[in-house]
C-alpha cells in the first residue's frame, strides 16, 4: 500500500516540479521524482510475490533507499516544500515503514543524513544550519522513541494476538479432539436433559446401540423399569450423579439388554442435562449365570449340589430363626452303590445316579429341596413340621421310589437306600451339627442292616463317640501289634477230645487288660479296621499253628472269623493260601468262619469265589451264627460250606423245651441231611450238653469247655484226656487259668 501511496503522491508532484522549468534543477527534479514513481511501482509488482517477511522487508529496504536518493536530489533545491521533505522522509521511514527495528533506525537515520547532504549540497551554508541539524537530531531522537515503543507495543499485540490464536487454535482442536473422543468412545454415551427426559446427543456406539434415530427418542422409550427411572432421577437430582446403576434397557432392535449406567449432571446453556455412559453386561451376567450354574449344581444330575444346599439350609434356619416353623433333613445313601460301580462299571452307576436324582426330585414336595451332596449322597430339605412317624413315612416314600429297578444297558440295576432323617429345632439349630445328626441317622440305619430310614437320637452321638474312640484305640493296637487271638477249644460230645479251635480276636489294652471282641464290636464296622483285625488274627493263627505242629501237638483245625469287609478284597484267596504256604501250614489244618450276612450282602458274588477257592484248597469254611442272619436254603446250597455253627442264643434255651429247642432240632437234621458237621455255641450247662448230644449234635464249644486261652495255653489244653466237665463241674475256669 505505501509503494502505491508513494507512487500516486510524487506523479502529482511531478506537476508541480514544472515551476523549475527554465532552471537547472528542472533536469534533477523530474527524473528524480520519476525515478520514485518507477521504484514504487517496481516495488508494488515485486512485493505482491514475496511469500515471506525477510523477501518483503529487502524489497522495502531497495524502496526506502532509491526514494531516499532520489528525494536527497530534489530537496537540493532548497525551497519551502524541500524543507519539510528533510523532516518528513525519515518521519515516514520511521513510522510507516514496516521494518524490523534494526533496519527502521538504520533506514531513518540514513535517510536524515542524506536529507541533510542534499539539502546542503549546493549553495552557501544556511544561518539555521545548527537549528536544522539539531532539529534532526532531535527529530530522530524522538521517532527512534516512538519507533521503540512502537515496537514493543506491537510486539506485546502480536504476543497477545499469537496467544489469542492459539488460544482459539487450542479451543478448537480440544473441541474437535473430544468430539472426536466422543464419537469414538466404544460404548454408547448419551446426552439428555434432565428434566425432560430427552435424548439431546448420542456417539457412534449410541447410534449403533439404540439406532440411528436416537436423538429422537426419550428416557422412557428405553429404560423399561419405571421405579428404576424414577430411582436414578431421584439420586442425580440429590448426588448429580450415579456410579454402575444396573438397569435394562430396550436397544434399537427391541430386545431388552441389561446395562451398569454411570451418569453425572452437567449444565449445558440454561437446562441442566446429563450425560450418561452404557456398558452392555448382558453377556457377562448370563456368563455369570452360567458360572453359577455350574458352580451350584451337580454336573451329572443337574440337582443342586453341596454349596447350593449349604446356602439354602442357612436361609431356612435363618428365616426358621426370626418367623418359627421347622426345617427337616433327610439323609439319602444308595446301598452298596460301589459295587454297582465294580461290577457293572461306572456308566452303569452314574446311569443310576441319574435315574435316582430324577426320581427323588419327582417325589418331593413344592416346598422341598433336594440336592446331591456327591458319591451316592442325595438330601431332601424340608420346611414341613413333621412329627417323628411323619417324617419315617416320607422317608420310605422316598426309599420305596428308589427301590425301583432301573435299566441301563439292557441290564437291570437294583438298588436300595439307608436315609437318616434330622429336624430343626428339635435336634439342632446349627446347620453344621443338624447335618451331623442326619449323618448319624444313616449311619444308624446302615448298622441296622440298611433299607431303611431312622430318625436321629441323642443316643446316637454317644454311640458314635464311643465308636471313634474305639477305632482310634483299634488303629493304635493294630500299629502296636496289640491284636492277637484267643483259642476256645471245640469238643467232640462222644468222647470230650478237642476237635479243633476257634481264634477269637483279643485287644491287649494298656490299662484293661485283655479285651474281648465283643467289647470292641464298633471297630468291626469300619473296613479298614476290621480289616487289620482279620489280617493279625490270621498271621498269629498261621504262626501259632506253625509251632504247635513243629511241636507234635494235633490241634485238630483252627477257624477264623472274617469280617464281611475282607471279602471287598479280590486278593485275598491267593493271600491267604501264599501264607499258609510260607508257614508251611497244610490247608486242611485251617478254616475260615463266615456269618449269614456276608452272603446277604452285594458282596456276596465275591464271597463265594473266595470261599469255593479256599475250600478247593482245602481249607474248612463254617457258617457261624447260623439262623439268625436270615439267610435263606438256598445259600446253603450255593456256598461251600463244611459245618454249621448254631448260635448261642438258641442253645442257652433249649433245655426250657421252647421254640429254641425246636429250632436247634431242625438245625441238627437240617445240617445232617446236608452231611454238614454241626458246632454248637455257648454251651455252659449238662443240661444243654445232653440235649445237643441226644439230638445228635457232635461238636460244641463254650465255658462249660473252656474260655478262650492264649496261644501259651493251647498245649496244656492238649495234654487234657477231654475237657467232659466231672460232675457236673465245668473245665472252663481251670482250663483257662
Amino acid at each position: 500500500m505505501i509503494f502505491l501511496i508513494s507512487a500516486i503522491l510524487n506523479t502529482l508532484f511531478l506537476a508541480s516540479d514544472w515551476r523549475f522549468h527554465g532552471t537547472p534543477h528542472f533536469f534533477v527534479a523530474v527524473p528524480a521524482r520519476l525515478v520514485v514513481v518507477f521504484a514504487s511501482l517496481l516495488c508494488f509488482a515485486l512485493v505482491r510475490r514475496a511469500t515471506r517477511f525477510s523477501q518483503a522487508q529487502a524489497v522495502l529496504i531497495g524502496w526506502e533507499v532509491t526514494t531516499a536518493l532520489a528525494v536527497a536530489l530534489l530537496v537540493s533545491s532548497r525551497s519551502d516544500l524541500a524543507l519539510f521533505v528533510v523532516l518528513m522522509l525519515p518521519s515516514i521511514f520511521y513510522l510507516v515503514a514496516p521494518t524490523a527495528f534494526r533496519w527502521s533506525m538504520v533506514l531513518g537515520v540514513g535517510c536524515s543524513a542524506l536529507m541533510l547532504a542534499g539539502y546542503l549540497g549546493r549553495g552557501p551554508m544556511p544561518t539555521t544550519l545548527p537549528g536544522l541539524i539539531l532539529v534532526l537530531v532531535m527529530l530522530n531522537f524522538a521517532l527512534g522513541l516512538v519507533v521503540v515503543h512502537g515496537n514493543r507495543l506491537r510486539r506485546l499485540e502480536w504476543a497477545a494476538t499469537q496467544a489469542e490464536r492459539q488460544a482459539k487454535d487450542e479451543l478448537v482442536a480440544s473441541q474437535a479432539m473430544i468430539e472426536r473422543i466422543f464419537m469414538a468412545v466404544p460404548i454408547p454415551l448419551i446426552v439428555t436433559s434432565r428434566d425432560e427426559g430427552r435424548f439431546l446427543r448420542g456417539n457412534d456406539a449410541a447410534k449403533r446401540y439404540f439406532g440411528e434415530e436416537v436423538t429422537q427418542a426419550q428416557v422412557q422409550d428405553v429404560l423399561l423399569d419405571g421405579g428404576n427411572r424414577r430411582m436414578i432421577a431421584r439420586l442425580l437430582h440429590e448426588q448429580e450423579q450415579i456410579k454402575s446403576h444396573e438397569a435394562k434397557v430396550r436397544d434399537g432392535s427391541g430386545a431388552v439388554r441389561d446395562v451398569l449406567i454411570t451418569a453425572t449432571t452437567l449444565p449445558i446453556g440454561e437446562a441442566p442435562a446429563v450425560v450418561a455412559g452404557i456398558v452392555d453386561i448382558t453377556d457377562r451376567k448370563a456368563a455369570e449365570a452360567r458360572t453359577r450354574l455350574q458352580a451350584t449344581h451337580d454336573a451329572l444330575t443337574g440337582l443342586p449340589n453341596r454349596l447350593l444346599f449349604g446356602e439354602r439350609l442357612q436361609r431356612e434356619l435363618a428365616r426358621m430363626a426370626r418367623k418359627g416353623g421347622a426345617v427337616g433333613l433327610l439323609l439319602i445313601d444308595l446301598d452298596d452303590f460301589k459295587s454297582v460301580n465294580d461290577t457293572l462299571g461306572h456308566d452303569a452307576g452314574d446311569a443310576l445316579l441319574i435315574k435316582a436324582a430324577a426320581r427323588l426330585a419327582a417325589a418331593i414336595g413344592p416346598e422341598d429341596f433336594v440336592a446331591r451332596l456327591g458319591g451316592d449322597e442325595f438330601i431332601v430339605l424340608t420346611a414341613e413340621r413333621l412329627t417323628t412317624v411323619q417324617a419315617l413315612a416320607k422317608g420310605e416314600r422316598l426309599i420305596e421310589v428308589l427301590r425301583q429297578p432301573c435299566e441301563h444297558a439292557g441290564q437291570t440295576i437294583a438298588t436300595r437306600a439307608s436315609l437318616g432323617i434330622a429336624f430343626a429345632p428339635e435336634h439342632d439349630r446349627d446347620a453344621v451339627e443338624l447335618m451331623k445328626d442326619a449323618d448319624l441317622a444313616l449311619y444308624r440305619a446302615k448298622a441296622n442292616g440298611r433299607n431303611m430310614a431312622i430318625v436321629y437320637e441323642p443316643s446316637m452321638r454317644a454311640a458314635m463317640a464311643r465308636r471313634v474312640a474305639v477305632c482310634q484305640g483299634l488303629a493304635g493296637a493294630l500299629k502296636e501289634e496289640r491284636i492277637l487271638p484267643y483259642y476256645q477249644p471245640q469238643v467232640a460230645l462222644d468222647t470230650g477230645r478237642i476237635a479243633g479251635f476257634e481264634a477269637l480276636a483279643r485287644w491287649r489294652h494298656a490299662e484293661r487288660g485283655i479285651i474281648p471282641a465283643a467289647a470292641f464290636q464298633e471297630g468291626f464296622q469300619d473296613a479298614e479296621i476290621a480289616n487289620g483285625i482279620s489280617d493279625a488274627i490270621i498271621a498269629a493263627a498261621v504262626s501259632d499253628l506253625r509251632r504247635w505242629l513243629d511241636a507234635g501237638l494235633d490241634v485238630g483245625h483252627v477257624h477264623v472269623n472274617l469280617a464281611a469287609s475282607v471279602f471287598r478284597d479280590p486278593a485275598l484267596p491267593e493271600r491267604l493260601l501264599a501264607q499258609l504256604a510260607a508257614a508251611g501250614v497244610p490247608a486242611d489244618r485251617f478254616g475260615v468262619e463266615v456269618t449269614e450276612t456276608v452272603l446277604l450282602t452285594r458282596n456276596a458274588d465275591e464271597a463265594e469265589r473266595t470261599l469255593k477257592t479256599l475250600r478247593a484248597a482245602g481249607l474248612r469254611v463254617a457258617l457261624d451264627d447260623f439262623g439268625t442272619g436270615y439267610a435263606s436254603l438256598t445259600h446253603l446250597k450255593r456256598f461251600p460250606v463244611d459245618a454249621l455253627k448254631i448260635d448261642r442264643g438258641f442253645v442257652s434255651h433249649v433245655a426250657e423245651g421252647q421254640g429254641d429247642a425246636a429250632i436247634v432240632r431242625a438245625l441238627i437234621r437240617l445240617a445232617a441231611d446236608l452231611r454238614l458237621d454241626v458246632i454248637a455255641e455257648g454251651v455252659e450247662t449238662a443240661e444243654q450238653e445232653a440235649f445237643l448230644r441226644e439230638h445228635g449234635c457232635r461238636f460244641a464249644q463254650g465255658y462249660r469247655y473252656a474260655k478262650p486261652a492264649p496261644a501259651s495255653l493251647v498245649p496244656r489244653l492238649l495234654q487234657l484226656p477231654d475237657l467232659l466237665p466231672k460232675n457236673g463241674a465245668m473245665h472252663g475256669d481251670s482250663a483257662a487259668a
